[in-house]
């Protein structure tokens, strides 16, 4: 099965979707598009060559500000007060493709593109809400670091994804 991740577009079959998440599916289907067309963020959509209007998975990405108290001590003490980042902000995968490994594949596409905003744009990481522990744990073998208020909300620096990709 070729696959190939996209920007989200009118071709692609929304309403088909389910991750068994009903906030997901609605935001894929209501929400994700008009985002995308007023620069709020972009969804990028994982596909087959065969069937390129059948959505398998999905993610959004998008930017955000954060106040550098958040972070761990370690991190705080190196930018001001608040700092650029980016959003990993959702990352859904089909009921019948989950525990295939689709999720990894759109986390390392996601994280590839994070490095080329980055060539671009100045921003310090790569930040994500995770839902539950178990989203938690999933995020947190990419690197991903707990903040100290919250273990739900997680922080991969910028040089930790660029050590990932073998980038100086």
């Amino acid at each position: 099965m070729p696959l190939k991740l996209e920007l989200l577009s009118r071709i692609h079959d929304r309403q088909g979707f389910d991750c068994g998440s009903a906030y997901l599916n609605r935001y894929l289907r209501n929400t994700a598009r008009q985002h995308s067309d007023k620069g709020i963020s972009r969804t990028f959509v994982l596909v087959d060559d065969e069937n390129p209007s059948k959505i398998l998975g999905f993610f959004t990405l998008a930017f955000c500000e954060i106040l550098v108290e958040k972070l761990p001590r370690k991190y705080a003490k190196k930018y001001p007060v608040r700092a650029p980042a980016a959003k990993f902000a959702r990352l859904a995968v089909a009921k019948h493709m989950q525990k295939k490994g689709l999720g990894t594949h759109m986390m390392l596409n996601a994280m590839d593109r994070i490095l080329r905003v980055a060539e671009h744009l100045g921003i310090i990481g790569f930040f994500v809400d995770a839902k539950d522990d178990k989203a938690a744990t999933f995020y947190q073998q990419f690197g991903f670091i707990p903040l100290p208020d919250n273990p739900l909300e997680l922080f991969l620096p910028l040089t930790t994804i660029r050590q990932a990709f073998k980038i100086r």
